[in-house]
């Protein structure tokens, strides 16, 4: 059972929850860029909820799946459709054998993701099946998705019974995801240790003026345009660790927010950092697409995370029921 490539899209990967402790190698964790998409994604079909998945970025690839399989989209709405009918996200579906999945147009969102019941058939490194793009390893030779190529799938189910001659079953029910994301106009953060450099106007400016981003962002980071912030005086940095949502002022005053493929070190001043709850959001947005900062005690963005961590179980918890009780009901496991 594999999953073939008929056309390739701006930059499709295999990702997963990423590869942690190797940041001292200088290996950093990648990884998805939205958690909840693959979390959302992969409960969907019953996997694990960090199984890998492939991230899809418009205009995306066209898959070709050779077996039955039940897949589920989640994230970004990229205007999927099997075999030429319009199928929904965030809802687990079961696709004849020979079914094209392809991509017409960017709804909403910037980054989907394909999860695969049972997961895909690829070697792990360093305990990670995540695409690292600069060392070329990980994922599907350690770089994107091309034309031809057939990813491997782990296990192959009969789904006669459920498709009775369709081309595409969706099952039941949705995974609502309202609550998991926040909105564009208040990305929430928190102090970083360069906040202190920025003048007073600056400090005022990081939470009062909205910011675009810029079409030069990527996986490494999103560039922001909005007005220069300045510092009260010229610091020379040591660089350091850098986290996924670290704020970077850069020296035109610019800002940049580190993301999935960041670097693990960086000698800018650390102004601010998004919090983890808000990351996903942050990954949704588009180019020239704008937003706001929040700023917020540590504690609450604990609290927060809590909350969000919360709801994803609950999420998952529910997706498994329903799922083992529709497998049963069909005689499948």
């Amino acid at each position: 059972m594999n999953l073939r490539v008929l056309q390739p899209g701006l930059l499709d990967t295999v990702q997963d929850a990423g590869r942690h402790g190797y940041q001292h190698l200088g290996i950093n964790p990648g990884g998805v860029m939205d958690r909840i998409g693959m979390y959302v994604a992969n409960s969907l079909v019953g996997n694990d909820p960090a199984e890998a998945v492939i991230e899809l970025h418009f205009p995306a690839a066209a898959f070709l799946l050779d077996a039955p399989a039940m897949i589920a989209l989640s994230g970004a709405d990229l205007g999927a459709m099997v075999n030429d009918q319009p199928v929904p996200i965030n809802r687990p579906l079961v696709v004849s054998g020979q079914s094209v999945l392809r991509f017409t147009r960017p709804v909403s969102g910037a980054c989907g993701y394909l999860a695969i019941r049972h997961g895909l058939a690829l070697d792990s490194w360093l305990g990670s099946y995540s695409t690292h793009l600069p060392a070329g390893a990980g994922g599907f030779g350690g770089r994107a998705l091309q034309k031809n190529d057939v990813v491997p799938l782990r296990l192959a189910t009969s789904y006669n019974a459920v498709l009775r001659q369709q081309q595409v079953a969706e099952l039941p029910w949705t995974a609502g995801t309202g609550e998991l994301y926040g909105a564009a106009d208040r990305i929430h953060i928190t102090e970083g240790s360069g906040f202190a450099l920025l003048n007073a106007h600056a400090q005022e400016q990081l939470t009062t003026s909205s910011f675009a981003v810029a079409p030069q962002s990527d996986r490494m980071g999103f560039r922001l345009q909005g007005p220069p912030l300045k510092t009260e005086h010229k610091a020379e940095l040591l660089s350091a660790g850098v986290p996924l949502g670290t704020i970077q002022l850069l020296p035109n005053g610019q800002l940049i927010v580190l993301m999935a493929d960041h670097q693990i070190t960086g000698g800018y001043p650390r102004v601010a950092h998004v919090i983890t709850v808000d990351q996903p959001t942050l990954a949704q947005l588009r180019p020239r697409q704008e937003l706001r900062f929040a700023m917020i005690a540590p504690d609450t963005a604990e609290e927060l995370l809590w909350q969000q961590e919360q709801r994803l179980l609950f999420l998952q918890n529910a997706c498994k029921l329903r799922l083992e009780e529709w497998l049963s009901h069909y005689g499948l496991h």
